[in-house]
């Protein structure tokens, strides 16, 4: 049996970035639906550390560039969102702190840096007092300086549950489905074919956004795509479950040249309620070629030498990969803000980083603003597509 559905908007990825399409352009009125082939937020989005930054990193190169520029306001417009003011309807949304701070140490090349990014910084960057210090930072055997950024920390999880509720019924799976794209003769639209069990589902749209991340390359490959291209930064990521572990939210500025945090640390709950210290930033990045023996014992030593004070033993570690899926640049270099490609009524979208999602959305709603609106027979309604496609599940942490 041969069916076809047409709409305006088919999203094709369910993480952060796709869901949050998907709602923006309910909210601008639009008639979008979303396909996913696994779990919904399955990949980046959950191995993500739910950080909404104004660009610390980026400023510790000591001057304000375009991609300091383009980041700064982020946390201003998430906030607006959280409290039912944004774009996006956030409330009820779990902020895990709305503090989040840099730690810098007693090394003069750390300091510096420090003070070159609090000085680069849009925003209050404020030196915290010693009693005005976390429990954690309290009880210090280190002499160093802590900074309170004007960033913040969310929980993934409670997000993603946020964006999926509000798109009830526009979000369908392809799992154990084959599907392709199809162009017709002198035309240059895409349409998708999705062949389930006994039937056989062509979905016409005006406009399909690839949102899938990583997987936005199999997409490219499958539309037969030839001007966008995806690049990849591999992360090795580290975490440890002890018991009675603090709640612990900070960049560690190293006292090396590098001008990334050495360590950033967030701090997550697992399905039972004990603490999860997530460690991202440099150590990450510059981990990748580490067996995980290997990058534990690294993390291990660095945390020992950041936190000396901290007793880690009996903690148990572990660590994975995960490729941060990016629009090709020329230089092949980390691009300055979330990036928007166009091929025929195709677009492929990568956030760069979770903070700039809403900036993605803006790209892509100023492209829908220009796009011819056809108007598209519909031979089947969204209830009989409900019908026919479940709804992915939501994916877990990989602490979980």
């Amino acid at each position: 049996m041969n069916l076809t559905y047409s709409t305006n908007i088919v999203i094709l990825g369910g993480g952060i970035a796709g869901l949050w399409l998907l709602n923006r352009m309910q909210t601008e009125g639009h008639d979008p639906i979303l396909f996913e082939t696994k779990a919904l937020g399955g990949k980046q989005t959950l191995a993500s550390q739910g950080i909404i930054h104004g660009g610390l990193k980026y400023a510790l190169k000591g001057a304000l560039g375009e991609d300091s520029k383009n980041i700064a306001n982020m946390p201003n417009r998430w906030r607006q969102c959280l409290n039912g003011t944004g774009e996006v309807d956030l409330t009820g949304v779990k902020v895990l702190d709305e503090n989040y701070y840099m730690w810098s140490d007693g090394g003069l090349r750390s300091r510096l840096k420090s003070y070159l990014g609090s000085k680069s910084l849009r925003g209050r960057v404020d030196v915290v007092s010693k009693d005005s210090y976390p429990n954690f930072f309290r009880q210090s055997s280190v002499k160093g300086t802590l900074y309170k950024l004007p960033d913040f920390v969310m929980d993934t999880n409670s997000l993603l549950q946020k964006l999926v509720f509000e798109s009830h019924g526009r979000i369908f799976s392809l799992a154990n489905c084959k599907y392709k794209f199809l162009s017709e003769e002198n035309t240059p639209k895409q349409k998708l074919e999705i062949v389930t069990q006994d039937k056989i589902v062509t979905i016409e749209a005006n406009l399909f956004i690839f949102c899938a991340g990583e997987g936005n390359s199999e997409l490219i490959s499958k539309a037969k795509l030839n001007t966008i291209k995806s690049q990849t930064r591999p992360l090795h990521m580290v975490y440890l479950k002890k018991s009675n572990l603090p709640k612990v939210y900070v960049h560690c500025i190293g006292n090396n040249f590098s001008l990334n945090p050495l360590m950033t640390v967030t701090s997550h709950e697992t399905r039972n309620g004990q603490i999860v210290w997530y460690l991202g930033g440099d150590i990450a990045e510059s981990g990748i070629d580490k067996s995980k023996s290997e990058q534990i014992k690294t993390a291990e030593e660095l945390m020992l030498k950041t936190f000396p004070w901290m007793n880690l033993t009996g903690a148990k570690w572990e660590s994975f990969l995960i490729n941060r899926s990016e629009g090709q640049v020329q230089s092949g270099s980390r691009p300055e803000d979330a990036i928007v490609r166009d091929e025929r009524n195709v677009l492929v979208a990568w956030p760069t980083k979770l903070t700039l999602v809403p900036s993605l959305a803006d790209q892509v709603l100023t492209y829908v603003a220009r796009l011819e609106r056809t108007l598209l027979e519909k031979t089947l309604s969204l209830d009989k597509l409900q019908s026919l496609f479940k709804t992915p599940s939501l994916a877990s942490t990989h602490w979980d």
